[in-house]
Parts: C-alpha cells; sequence; structure tokens
C-alpha cells in the first residue's frame, strides 16, 4: 500500500482564499491523502466556507484563536499520514507537486527531506515565475543552512514535504515565535535529517501577500522579540553542525541582512545583534539605504530614512496587490463570459 500523505492547512482569516487553497490540496494527483484544516478562530467566513469541502477524507476542525505554530501543532496531533505536507491557507500546490516528491522520497530513506520549487504570487498564480536559488540544489544539512543564511534565502513552507519520523524528531512548532517560526521549525527538521533531496518537478505557489503575511512583522514588538530569538536559534543551530571561519561569516551575514527589521526601533537587539557579531569576529553597519532615501537621512538622519523606506515598501505592496487583483478579476470575467 502506497504511503499516506497528512496534508496540514492552519487557516486565520483566509476567508478570500481557503476555498482556492483546499481545492489545490483536494485536487492533489497521490491517491493515498488526508486533508486537515484547523481554523485558527478566524472572524471572517474561514469556516463556513472550509467546511463546504468536508468529506471523508478532509478533516475540518477549528479551536480559539491560539496563533499559526499552536495551530499547526494541532492539525499534527490529528494526522494519522507517513508523510506531512504543511500547506499555508493562501497558498496553492501544483497537481503533481505530492507525487513528483513521493515517487523520489520512495527511493530514499525517511530521513530524507524532500523540497521543491517555488513562485511568488499575489492573485494570478498561472503568471507565477519560477527563480531558481542556491537552495534549488540536493545538499547536505550543514550545506543547506549554510547558503541559507549567508546568501539571505529561504525555501517556503509549501515546498518541503517530510516524513512522519522526521517530523516527530523535529518535535513541535515553537509557539512562542509569532515570526520566522517556519524557518526555525525547518531548521530542526533539517538537523534531524541526513540530507535535502530536491525534487524540481514539484511545485508550489508562494502567495506574497504583503503586510498582511504571518511573515511580516511591521511594527511589533512582540514580534521583533521572536526574530530576534530566531535569529539567535539559526546561528545555534548552523553552528552546531559546523563551528568554522566560513559559518562565523555566515552568521555575521546572517545578522546583517535581518539588522533592517529591528533597526531603528529596537536598538537595544541591535547592540546584542552587534555583540554576537563581534563574538563571530565581525561587525554590522546600519542597514543600507537606497539612494532614493538618500535625500530623507541627509535632513532627517538614517533613523527617519529607515523609517520612510519600510513604509513606503508597504504602500508598494498595497498598491501591486491591488493592481494584480484588478486583472486577475478582469481576466475571471473575460474567462465567464467566452
Amino acid at each position: 500500500m502506497k504511503p499516506l500523505v497528512s496534508i496540514l492547512i492552519p487557516a486565520y482569516n483566509a476567508g478570500a482564499w481557503v476555498a482556492e487553497t483546499l481545492r489545490s490540496a483536494i485536487g492533489q494527483t497521490w491517491e493515498r491523502k488526508e486533508i486537515i484544516l484547523v481554523n485558527d478562530g478566524s472572524t471572517d467566513q474561514t469556516l463556513s466556507i472550509a467546511r463546504q469541502f468536508q468529506s471523508s477524507n478532509v478533516l475540518i476542525t477549528s479551536h480559539d484563536n491560539q496563533g499559526a505554530a499552536a495551530t499547526r501543532n494541532k492539525a499534527f496531533s490529528l494526522a494519522q499520514g507517513d508523510f506531512v505536507q504543511w500547506l499555508d491557507a493562501d497558498d496553492l500546490l501544483a497537481p503533481d507537486k505530492i507525487k513528483q516528491q513521493m515517487e523520489v522520497g520512495e527511493r530514499c530513506t525517511r530521513s530524507t527531506l524532500l523540497s521543491g520549487s517555488f513562485a511568488r504570487f499575489l492573485y494570478r498564480h498561472a503568471r507565477a515565475k519560477f527563480i531558481p536559488t542556491a537552495l534549488w540544489e540536493t545538499l547536505s544539512p550543514t550545506e543547506w543552512l549554510f547558503r541559507k543564511m549567508a546568501l539571505d534565502l529561504h525555501m517556503q513552507t509549501g515546498n518541503w514535504l517530510v516524513s512522519r519520523e522526521l517530523t516527530e524528531s523535529a518535535g513541535p512548532w515553537n509557539t512562542e515565535l509569532l515570526g520566522d517560526d517556519d524557518g526555525e521549525y525547518f531548521c530542526r527538521v533539517l538537523l534531524q535529517s541526513e540530507g535535502v533531496q530536491f525534487v524540481p518537478a514539484a511545485k508550489a505557489y508562494y502567495r506574497t501577500s504583503g503586510t498582511s503575511s504571518l511573515s511580516y512583522i511591521g511594527q511589533s514588538d512582540r514580534k521583533r522579540d521572536a526574530q530576534w530569538r530566531s535569529m539567535l536559534l539559526h546561528i545555534q543551530y548552523l553552528r552546531s553542525l559546523e563551528d568554522s571561519p566560513r559559518t562565523h561569516e555566515a552568521c555575521v551575514k546572517y545578522l546583517q541582512n535581518w539588522l533592517v527589521f529591528l533597526y531603528p526601533e529596537r536598538m537595544d537587539l541591535v547592540a546584542k545583534a552587534s555583540d554576537v557579531a563581534v563574538s563571530l569576529g565581525g561587525s554590522l553597519e546600519p542597514p543600507h539605504l537606497s539612494w532614493k532615501y538618500a535625500w530623507i537621512r541627509a535632513v532627517g538622519g538614517v533613523e527617519a530614512a529607515t523609517r520612510a523606506q519600510f513604509y513606503l515598501r508597504s504602500l508598494r505592496w498595497r498598491f501591486a496587490g491591488r493592481l494584480d487583483k484588478t486583472f486577475w478579476r478582469i481576466e475571471n470575467w473575460l474567462s465567464a463570459s467566452s
């Protein structure tokens, strides 16, 4: 009998997307699958929409709002699968995503972590472009984590397919991390694995939702504190695999890349990051500002320019989303009219 794959979906106020995500999960060509969606106390129509899809292999359940990590832990506690596919409630999978990975995974040990390709989109996933990075390769745990931190890369949550053995060895999602909980979690999965097997034909679609994203830090001090904890854990994990000059340098680069999310509002954390960088033989500089903000820096200083860059980037995300949504509606109208 073929292995059972559990597709686990945490959902919070995802009414605009959850139907499309569930159709994506139900449409997987790997036949032995179960789908478990846990509604995290949504205040919109997420639960009522999701319940329309409930069936013998689609379980829809709900609990009071506890956050994404706790909701993922709840979903896994209900899962029976031999493999786990994590899927956020606004993302999508190509129809054969799981099948492509399972065909490779059945030839590997259960300690192998399976990854795949992903493309970013806002509304029109069919137009998304798959742009390879240095993580789109079969790599050892050390090399994968080194590249992630040194080159400021990531692998989207829906990309992975994880055996139950690896999932249980890694432990639960960290409920104290309000941001980058997926990055920290998959570091632990990685550390328990014998390596990452990249399956290029296994495709996922990552909805870049800007300021509404779970990974968006914004002006939340709690998220900044959580982000700092995740940064320290990343450094700990890489050094546990290899404690060398090159990994020290990668850790300093990682701190520098993420400093923009702490600066200038949390100079206490900036000071701590600087101390860590010095202990690794490096140093940090104020976040780089685009030339477009040079005049703001000249008038109001680097802190004012950094804030301006942050807010203007947020506005750009919102504008891009509204524009893509308009085109998406036009395409749907034209398709329905033809």
